[in-house]
């Protein structure tokens, strides 16, 4: 009667972590994944910049702080079992003006309470690492790294030997007592005991075609980022203070696995849920985002910050300036772009930005509703949370 036990929706890193962890869990277990791309990896996890994030900056005791901080080990064991390119780099963040020195050494605490070892640097140390960073403090996060997530979302494929359909879009969900029932866009119908949901920028979409409410809206945020066009300026990773009204961590320096150095990401509204551009736009997704209260909220509450944003959007000059703030020698001539990324942001009906991850359950189904970043690196550990979640309803 039915095709497989556990029917996962999402071929991005969590979706496949989360096959992954089923097999290891329950031996005989058949997993099969749909998705609507042709390959794995196609949306956040194969278009963000490749950090292995130590959990700093999350608060202690939230799913983000625990899963990241287990999450960043593991995802190095794992590179390191498989062959995948990946480094423990470390990281600065760097204060440059007084008002930041106060959330700096915050940081510090959120650290040490996350288990995670930290040290301080005045001017002359930041200058030790990175000579051409400029700052008045910054702190050394040692466990921070960076690899490549395509290639752990491939050997999660490979390796939990789960059944993996491309190219199927969901359209229809059939939820009955006795288990659920989907429906491809190309006409395949699939039986499953148990259902599912990370799909991330769509997740929500997905929530209502099973029939629950998520009390969420995905709001996609569009990331740009640019490249050096001199990688020798940075040697590793330097982010700026964040400011812990946003869940995001504003423009900072990657270099990539592959020797590169990438600068980004800004936030900016996306017109579409994969909106990779000003010129993707989607009617009827935009109008499901204006038609949520918590986008209107966002807007009224936060519109000076995007309009920070949506300025270094529209004028390289703009964000060459952010990144002059921690780089003073960085022209807008060193600046090439490089491809964006879109982050899949749940926003609350009143305009609360979901600063955690998210899991929710229902009968006969799992619904990840919220993990962006750092999702990638807490992925071995979310993917056993929602795998044990889904095998109790087996």
């Amino acid at each position: 009667m039915f095709d497989c036990d556990v029917l996962v929706i999402g071929g991005g890193i969590v979706g496949l972590s989360t096959a992954y962890a089923l097999t290891r869990a329950a031996p005989g277990t058949r997993v099969t994944v749909l998705e609507k791309e042709h390959a794995p990896a196609r949306h956040q996890t194969g278009r963000n910049s490749g950090v292995i994030h130590s959990g700093i900056y999350y608060r202690p005791g939230s799913l983000k702080a625990r899963f990241a901080v287990e999450g960043a080990a593991e995802m190095v064991k794992f590179c390191a079992e498989w062959g995948i390119p990946h480094e423990v780099t470390g990281k600065l963040v760097v204060a440059t003006s007084r008002d930041e020195l106060p959330r700096l050494h915050a940081l510090v605490q959120r650290g040490r309470e996350n288990g995670i070892p930290v040290r301080e640097l005045g001017p002359a140390q930041i200058s030790e690492y990175e000579p051409r960073v400029r700052g008045l403090a910054a702190i050394h996060v040692g466990t921070t790294g960076i690899c490549d997530y395509t290639a752990v979302a491939q050997q999660l494929a490979e390796a939990s030997g789960a059944s993996i359909l491309y190219g199927a879009e969901v359209t229809v969900i059939d939820r009955r007592p006795w288990g659920v029932a989907v429906r491809t866009a190309d006409g395949r119908i699939l039986r499953a005991r148990v259902l599912v949901n990370c799909a991330g920028l769509h997740c929500d979409r997905i929530a209502r075609l099973a029939g629950d409410d998520p009390g969420m809206r995905i709001v996609p945020f569009r990331g740009e980022y640019y490249e050096l066009a001199d990688p020798s300026l940075v040697r590793g990773l330097v982010y700026p203070v964040p400011d812990p009204a946003f869940p995001f961590l504003g423009v900072h320096l990657t270099r990539g696995i592959d020797g590169g150095v990438h600068i980004g990401p800004n936030a900016v509204p996306a017109l579409a849920r994969e909106g990779y551009g000003w010129s993707v736009v989607r009617p009827r997704e935009l109008g499901a985002t204006l038609a949520w209260p918590g986008s209107w909220a966002i807007a009224r509450d936060h519109w000076r910050y995007g309009a920070g944003e949506l300025r270094r959007s529209l004028s390289k000059r703009a964000f060459t300036e952010a990144v002059r703030r921690l780089l003073p020698v960085v022209e807008e001539s060193d600046l090439r772009r490089a491809a964006p990324g879109v982050r899949a942001q749940a926003v609350l009906r009143d305009g609360t930005l979901v600063d955690d991850f998210l899991i929710r359950e229902a009968a006969r189904t799992v619904h990840v509703l919220n993990a962006p970043s750092p999702a990638a690196t807490a992925s071995l550990p979310i993917g056993r949370e929602v795998a044990r979640r889904a095998l109790e309803r087996l």
